[in-house]
Parts: C-alpha cells; sequence; structure tokens
C-alpha cells in the first residue's frame, strides 16, 4: 500500500483529494495537513466537508518545518492542494527524500520563470524543484510521469483547452498561423473555498474575467505549442468546465481527419469519452471524464471542438490521482472507475 499525506487538505481539490484516496485500492491516507496559519488546524476534515462523514474523521494537522521533513522520508506519495507561494516553499524539501511530490498550484507548471514571475506575481528561485518537474497531463506524458519525482498537476482550463488543442497539432491539422480562440466557462469551485464576494453564488451571474491576461494563458501556450487567444468565463454552477476552442485547420482537412485525430489519440484512453455531439457539464461533474467532440466547417476550414470536465476531479483532484498511480507503476485509471 502507498502511504499517503495531503497538504492543504481543507479546501475543495484537497477535500476531493482525501476522499479518492481514501477509495483507492492500494492507497492509504496517513496525513491530512494545513499551513500552520489555517483556521482549520485542528479541526477534522468530516466537520468542515460533512458529506465525507463516511470517512475517519480525521484532524488536519499545521505543518511545520520539523514535519516537512518527516513526510519526505516516511511517505511514498504527498499531494500539495496549497496556494502558489507555499508550494514553492514547500516542494523543494518535500522532494528531497523519498516521496513523490504532486503540486496542484500553478508553481512549477512553467519552466519559464520570466514569464512565471509576470503571470505569478513573485519570483521563482526553487530551482531544484522546477528542474525536476513534469507536467501532469496524464493522458499525454504518461511515460514523463512514470519517471518524474515531481509533478506539477495541470491547471483545470488548461487541461480542458490542451484535449481539445494537442490532438491537432500532433496530426498536423492546426494551421498555427491563425490563433485558436478558446472560451471556456468554469464553475464557482474553481475559486476556491474561501469566502469571496465576487465568488459568491447569488452575487455570480455568466461573466469573462482575465481577458488577455489569464495566467493559464502561457500555460495553455507551453504544452499547445502555439499562442492562443483565451478568455475564461465564470458561470453560476458549483462544479465544471465547459470550453468550446475555434481553430482553423490547414488546407484540405476533410471530416474524416479531424476524428480520426481525435480516435487516434485518445481511442484507448478509458477516462476520455469521444461523443457524437457536443458535450454538457452535467454529465461529467463528480467524474474523472473528458467528453470532447468535434465538428468541421468544410468551407471555412474551421473546425469547433467543445471539451467538458469536473474542475475540482479532471481538473485538479482525479488528474492529480491519474499521475499518482502513474509514478506507482500503476494504471493511470485506477481507483478512478467504479462499475
Amino acid at each position: 500500500m502507498l502511504k499517503v499525506s495531503i497538504i492543504g487538505a481543507s479546501g475543495y481539490a484537497g477535500a476531493q483529494l482525501v476522499e479518492l484516496v481514501s477509495n483507492h485500492p492500494q492507497m492509504v491516507l496517513k496525513r491530512t495537513l494545513v499551513s500552520a496559519q489555517s483556521d482549520d488546524a485542528g479541526k477534522t476534515i468530516t466537520s468542515l466537508h460533512p458529506r465525507l462523514s463516511h470517512l475517519p474523521a480525521m484532524e488536519l494537522e499545521p505543518v511545520s518545518d520539523n514535519l516537512i521533513e518527516l513526510l519526505a522520508s516516511t511517505m511514498d506519495v504527498i499531494f500539495l492542494a496549497t496556494p502558489h507561494q507555499a508550494s514553492h516553499k514547500w516542494v523543494e524539501p518535500l522532494s528531497a527524500g523519498n516521496a513523490k511530490v504532486l503540486d496542484l498550484s500553478g508553481a512549477f507548471r512553467l519552466k519559464d520563470t520570466e514569464v512565471f514571475k509576470q503571470y505569478y506575481g513573485f519570483s521563482h528561485t526553487a530551482d531544484t524543484a522546477l528542474a525536476k518537474a513534469v507536467y501532469g497531463l496524464a493522458e499525454w506524458y504518461p511515460q514523463e510521469i512514470a519517471e518524474a519525482s515531481v509533478i506539477a498537476v495541470p491547471g483545470c482550463y488548461p487541461t480542458a483547452a490542451l484535449f481539445a488543442l494537442k490532438p491537432l497539432m500532433e496530426a498536423g491539422l492546426l494551421d498555427t498561423q491563425v490563433r485558436p480562440v478558446i472560451n471556456a466557462v468554469s464553475g464557482v469551485s474553481g475559486a476556491g473555498r474561501k469566502a469571496s464576494l465576487t465568488t459568491s453564488f447569488y452575487e455570480v451571474s455568466l461573466q469573462a474575467y482575465g481577458v488577455l491576461g489569464h495566467r493559464h494563458t502561457p500555460e495553455i501556450e507551453a504544452y499547445a505549442h502555439t499562442p492562443v487567444i483565451f478568455t475564461p468565463h465564470l458561470g453560476n454552477f458549483k462544479r465544471g468546465i465547459l470550453a468550446t476552442v475555434t481553430v482553423k485547420t490547414v488546407p484540405q482537412t476533410n471530416p474524416t481527419q479531424l476524428e480520426n485525430a481525435f480516435k487516434s489519440a485518445y481511442q484507448d484512453k478509458p477516462l476520455v469519452r469521444l461523443l457524437d455531439h457536443f458535450p454538457k457539464v452535467d454529465d461529467v461533474a463528480l467524474t474523472p471524464f473528458v467528453d470532447v467532440h468535434a465538428k468541421l466547417d468544410t468551407d471555412s476550414g474551421y473546425a469547433v471542438i467543445g471539451v467538458a470536465i469536473d474542475n475540482v476531479m479532471k481538473g485538479a483532484a482525479s488528474q492529480a490521482i491519474q499521475c499518482a498511480n502513474l509514478i506507482s507503476g500503476l494504471p493511470s485509471e485506477k481507483g478512478l472507475l467504479f462499475s
């Protein structure tokens, strides 16, 4: 059994990880932790998230430097569902021991430290951990993930966008002279558990935000290998992301080529569902699945790809589990599919 700890266990992604690890047939949850300054320290995960009341009432321990060193030497897998600054501080010492570290923040997704500073607002100095970090888009980089000790779990919006773009790039069907346009809508859980007037469910109306400057833009561009126009939206629903991606294909592209590009990429991926219609959020909420559909207008050469994911699951926790499976020599989907 893999010994697992979760730092940042009180948030939405952290609590989802608690549930997934607890249900995993080859993982045992040893410790749940939060920052020393957190108001949640000393409480139980079940008191904060009553939907987990069927699980043991584990205490949320405050993190300390001594505890970080102990975790690094005694755990097999450590998940960080922590703010970017905390992950930046902790990943390096956590990965100095035997543990494999999976970070759900944005601290290690971008290799270009100047771009990182521009979008995240502080300088990246964890050079050793950054050099070791592998991008955890599980269906696309399984071999690299399997050999890594530090995984940068992708952002929720980039996950949805990259599942649309990468098959076209790999098949040589994307006209890179025309920027893909990504419009994506997320539920309010994407903003995290901390209360805020701007993300209060009652206050939220469908709206664009972070226009032409969202920090997920360079992440998408880095792994799609093309510039994009990315516009995120906040919707008044709890969970999920629906991304609608419009691209220009290379001349003479036909519908069969488009369909084959996605079949070639995903037909053997059990958590990706290729649909014959455009996806919707309700069909992926609370699941680890990625639903995908693409349609080509042969007259203009433009294609529209729809992708739906659960932002807390495939956009965070279940993708982190996939990566943990891979670095542990297990099938990517282990513990995530239930009959």
